[in-house]
């Protein structure tokens, strides 16, 4: 399961030779019991904000049209709206941690999760229950940026050169395991107790890690931030740092953005996977919705990132790109002949491992374009046209699943996935054009 987390804690590449795979494994793995105690409360607090987190997602959309009213247009925008202010909340204070610490700003991240989904719990009992919902998703993006932010940071404090790899690389394991068994438990949860009963849980367990972190978490001094004197930059400095900067790329910009096709099909896991299973598979399949959503997906990364990584590493990035995103796009049309849950289950399969074959390898493009000073700003603004996917889907999702795919009525969900498909080949199909010119050095 993609997140900004991915882009923000990427490392740069370097061009030194490597231990082979199975080398570089049994060190990492030898370097775990030098992780620290504020490693491991770390790891804890950010496997419950993932399991948590997503846990509200993958039921948001019918949460909004449901128990708060409103309209499919508007629950595919709340839905859009929370995730896409998720990456804008860590552009504009992901800096806060590296001004207060991280033991203060996660205290006061999570504290705010924990108001939001509160609030969202709360909603529907009020006459403003729209308004209300939407102030709480504000509040949730705050804090899942935030927590996402403090973890990659205190995880670099806690961390040496003998156990950065594997402090991160577990960080990210362990958001996606608390996402996995989340997904599981949901949908038993959900039919002893309802929906609500989901968001109760998920509410708890924010109240349990901020519990955690507030008492577990090591109070001595943080490592101070490093910051760089102020300079003064002349005229002609200034139009030579702007034509270095990656907005004035076009091979770099013409890059990130080729990739909003694909990313496309990302935000409609939780934006319209869940009312068209709901709405369009027997009650039966659609009580174990968050198993074929939630569940299948991020365990597919979990494993195959890695090991596809390891096996297609001489392969060219841009190649590697084609052929994921090809993966990606084509799966959709498993989609068009109509409901069937075999197809169902395969679609989500190839997707994801068509996931696995391009998303890391879109870190490793950014960072051999990028000039060895810049690796980090590169790396910011290639999350742009990720927060464009989540933010502008929701604009026109729940206009699709209203004429489409409605809870009553007639249904044409072949013309739904069959245009989605296509948007998604946009990618595959510009990297294909663009082939030789991308892979320039």
């Amino acid at each position: 399961m993609s997140t900004e987390a991915d882009v923000a804690a990427a490392p740069a590449p370097v061009t030194s030779s490597k231990p082979s795979p199975l080398a570089e494994l049994g060190q990492n793995l030898g370097s775990v019991k030098y992780l620290n105690r504020r490693f491991w409360v770390l790891a804890f607090i950010y496997t419950l904000d993932g399991a948590a987190y997503f846990g509200i997602l993958n039921l948001l959309t019918l949460y909004l049209g449901g128990d708060v009213k409103m309209s499919d247009r508007w629950s595919g925008f709340g839905v859009s709206y929370m995730s896409g202010a998720l990456t804008l909340c860590m552009a504009l204070f992901g800096g806060i941690v590296d001004r207060i610490g991280v033991r203060k700003t996660m205290l006061i991240a999570i504290s705010v999760g924990l108001a939001g989904r509160s609030l969202l719990l709360a909603a529907p009992g009020f006459l403003w229950a729209a308004p209300l919902a939407f102030a709480a998703l504000t509040m949730m993006a705050f804090s899942a940026g935030i927590v996402m932010s403090s973890a990659y940071a205190g995880v670099k404090q806690a961390t040496d050169a003998r156990t950065s790899a594997i402090g991160f690389s577990l960080l990210y394991a362990f958001m996606n395991g608390g996402s996995v068994v989340e997904s599981f438990v949901s949908p038993l949860v959900r039919e002893a107790f309802g929906m609500r009963g989901v968001f109760v849980m998920c509410t708890a367990l924010t109240a349990v890690y901020l519990l955690v972190h507030f008492v577990l978490y090591p109070r001595e001094a943080e490592p101070a931030a490093k910051t760089d004197a102020p300079t003064i930059v002349e005229p002609a400095a200034a139009k030579t740092a702007w034509r270095d900067h990656p907005l004035a790329q076009p091979r770099f910009m013409f890059f990130i953005f080729v990739l909003l096709g694909v990313r496309t099909l990302f935000a409609h896991q939780w934006l319209t996977m869940p009312a068209y299973i709901m709405r369009a598979y027997p009650a039966e399949v659609g009580a174990r919705m968050e198993w074929i959503n939630g569940l299948i997906n991020p365990a597919i990364i979990f494993f195959c990132t890695p090991l596809v990584a390891a096996l297609t590493g001489r392969v060219h990035v841009v190649r590697m790109m084609i052929i994921g995103t090809l993966v990606s796009a084509c799966a959709t049309f498993l989609l068009v002949p109509g409901p069937n849950l075999s197809a169902l289950i395969g679609y989500i399969v190839i997707f994801s491992l068509g996931e696995a074959m391009w998303s890391s390898r879109f870190l490793e493009y950014v960072g051999q374009i990028a000039p060895a000073n810049r690796v980090g700003l590169y790396m910011g603004v290639a999350n742009i046209p990720w927060f464009l996917a989540k933010f502008t889907t929701g604009f026109y999702s729940g206009f699709m699943l209203e004429k489409f795919c409605p809870p009553a009525g007639a249904q044409d969900t072949s013309t739904l996935w069959l245009i989605y498909a296509f948007v998604g080949l946009s990618s595959p199909l510009g990297l294909i054009l663009a082939q030789k010119w991308l892979m320039r050095r």
